[in-house]
């Protein structure tokens, strides 16, 4: 174990508040701090900054503003840009004064519904100039749950974009927020719209401007000067699924967030000043917010934003391409674009053509990483693959190899160790420690450490039950375990969330939906194992007695989904079935039905009501394949 690594982690448990203080340094504070932590006020009580100063400003005050910032790599327009601190700078504080003229201001709330493209992180910095609070909603996500998001966060504005560009796919991104807006009760003062290239949009009088318009007018507008906000004053919400399928707005606040990701990039993926650093992610994600838009900038290095896709835009060497084309020291992705690309080149012919020039490492998150895919990677690439884990509430990584700290320690199928800040326990259902590799509650100590999400926007309530089941710890809703060399393995939700190429989906929120379709009698839907997507949702559904038409139902239960959460839920398999199996007491045997959908052995549960059932969905499924 590396010296520092170890030295790092116990100093951050036995003095948090030095240790904290100390990183806290690393960012430029408009007031300094009274404290480093307060039971009410968390962490940095007492501070105030401006994150985009901090992003963008203090680097230009420095001398570097000549430093390359932005690059923008679209295969999917063939074009790639680049912006540097100063160029950012301009563009970040134009659209500032468009939306200042629009009346956004500190505490407002801005959603934006954009692709990857340049003005999504300039229109991001520019909400964190004002005080403003952006939301950023994945591009793509159906109008109804866009709407959800727009009546929980009440914004003045919606940024959007004409359309995004889905691989080969067009979307048309203004019908969906035209709908949305028609589905929400809370009522939108304006539309800013930006005009793409490859799909135009028509503008709704009164309400839509034009983003091009609006620019030219506000020209010769000052750019707003940044805006000191509190250190625990909101920077962003951003939704994740309940499991109720009313979406969660994990709050991140302004101190502890720039803190965090601050300390995360020199101390995790060992990244400074000019280093460029790619998270191959969508700024519809965690992911893409802490270390596509923030992290790399409030280092001073580069961020690459990609619009693309790891295979199809040309083919599976794009991610080399764009690792050699622009020296990316470190890359951070899914291990669903690891397999991706594994499965149309498998023998790595494209990754050894074009290499990873620079490259030092690649990290990988967003669902479980199988030891078998990163072999492949590190077999063909010669580099260190290093998995690790987060969540969105916690907002930067909790378990990893930390490289700045001189730690080179992984083992395949374990997501590292603690990352100094968090301490990690393994609970019974009792609320005991188990044993080293016995599985069980993943949990961490309370109080999170800096950058961690410390309430749910509007709900509290949902919030503190976070904490509800083992006082003193947060239920990570993971289940794993810690093995007698103090890896930490993560293996599975042990809620309804499951994991589809890094989208985290509900599948009682989907279950909700397949039984509200016509002729559906009961249903259940589990995540099955995917070799591509990690998770996949799958569907059983006991059709009503007058329901005689399989193929339809079948048809009408993929449709449902689609249309209430958007092509993303990535259902596309119903089966049809007599019955599922149950317990005497009604409850349904879900881990069962999974271990069917894998094609696992399946021996009868002892408590199954009708043992005769799993073979009877078993066939049914053969029917349905044949069919």
């Amino acid at each position: 174990m590396s010296g520092a690594y170890r030295q790092a982690w116990q100093d951050s448990m036995d003095q948090p508040r030095a240790f904290w203080a100390q990183a806290a340094r690393a960012i430029d504070w408009t007031t300094a701090p009274a404290a480093t932590w307060d039971d009410q006020a968390g962490w940095f009580p007492g501070g105030t900054l401006n994150t985009c100063y901090n992003a963008i400003d203090r680097h230009i005050a420095a001398g570097r503003g000549g430093a390359l910032a932005l690059i923008h790599d679209s295969p999917v327009t063939d074009t790639v840009c680049r912006f540097t601190y100063d160029q950012l700078g301009e563009e970040v504080g134009r659209v500032a004064a468009m939306l200042a003229s629009l009346g956004v201001g500190r505490g407002d709330r801005v959603i934006l519904y954009m692709p990857m493209i340049p003005e999504t992180v300039f229109a991001m910095l520019a909400c964190a100039r004002l005080g403003a609070i952006h939301s950023v909603v994945f591009g793509g996500f159906a109008p109804l749950e866009l709407a959800k998001r727009i009546d929980d966060a009440a914004p003045k504005l919606v940024l959007t974009a004409s359309c995004g560009i889905e691989g080969t796919r067009t979307v048309a991104y203004k019908p969906m927020v035209d709908e949305a807006l028609r589905l929400a009760d809370h009522p939108v003062a304006h539309v800013l719209l930006l005009q793409r290239d490859r799909l135009g949009a028509d503008l709704v009088p009164g309400r839509d401007l034009d983003w091009a318009v609006l620019r030219a007018a506000t020209a010769h507008d000052p750019v707003p000067a940044p805006v000191a906000v509190a250190s625990d004053d909101p920077l962003y919400v951003l939704y994740t699924s309940g499991t109720t399928g009313t979406p969660k707005g994990v709050v991140r606040e302004n101190g502890g967030h720039a803190v965090a990701l601050a300390w995360s990039m020199a101390h995790i993926f060992d990244i400074g000043a000019g280093d460029v650093f790619w998270a191959a992610s969508d700024v519809g994600w965690v992911v893409g917010h802490s270390y596509i838009v923030y992290a790399p900038l409030l280092v001073g290095a580069t961020t690459v934003l990609f619009e693309g896709k790891p295979v199809g835009t040309p083919d599976a060497g794009t991610f080399w391409r764009v690792i050699a084309r622009h020296g990316v020291k470190c890359l951070f992705t899914a291990p669903t674009a690891i397999r991706a690309i594994r499965k149309e080149d498998p023998d790595a012919a494209l990754l050894h053509a074009i290499g990873t020039g620079p490259c030092r490492a690649i990290f990988l998150a967003g669902e479980r990483a199988d030891p078998d895919t990163i072999g492949w990677l590190e077999t063909h690439s010669g580099l260190p693959v290093i998995d690790h884990w987060w969540q969105t509430e916690l907002g930067w990584p909790a378990t990893a190899t930390c490289l700045g700290l001189g730690d080179r320690r992984r083992l395949r199928g374990s997501a590292g160790f603690p990352v100094p800040g968090y301490r990690f326990a393994v609970l019974d259902e009792t609320g005991v420690p188990v044993p080293a590799g016995t599985s069980g509650a993943v949990v961490i100590a309370a109080p999170l450490p800096p950058g961690a999400f410390r309430t749910l926007w509007n709900n509290p309530v949902a919030y503190a039950r976070n904490f509800a089941a083992f006082p003193g710890w947060y239920e990570t809703g993971d289940a794993g375990f810690i093995d007698d060399q103090g890896f930490v393995h993560i293996m599975g939700r042990t809620d309804d969330i499951i994991n589809v190429a890094g989208h985290r989906l509900s599948t009682g929120q989907m279950e909700q939906i397949v039984a509200a379709t016509p002729g559906v009698a009961e249903c259940a839907v589990i995540g099955a194992d995917d070799a591509i997507k990690g998770m996949i949702p799958v569907a059983y559904v006991v059709p009503r007695a007058d329901m005689r038409d399989h193929a339809a139902l079948h048809h009408a239960v993929i449709a449902s989904v689609r249309r209430e959460l958007g092509a993303v839920a990535a259902l596309k398999t119903a089966f049809i079935v007599p019955a599922l199996p149950k317990t005497r007491s009604g409850k349904t045997l879900r881990n069962l039905l999974r271990k069917i959908a894998n094609g696992e052995d399946t021996p009868i549960p002892p408590t199954i009501e009708d043992p005769a059932v799993p073979a009877q969905i078993i066939a049914a499924m053969r029917q349905t394949a044949q069919a």
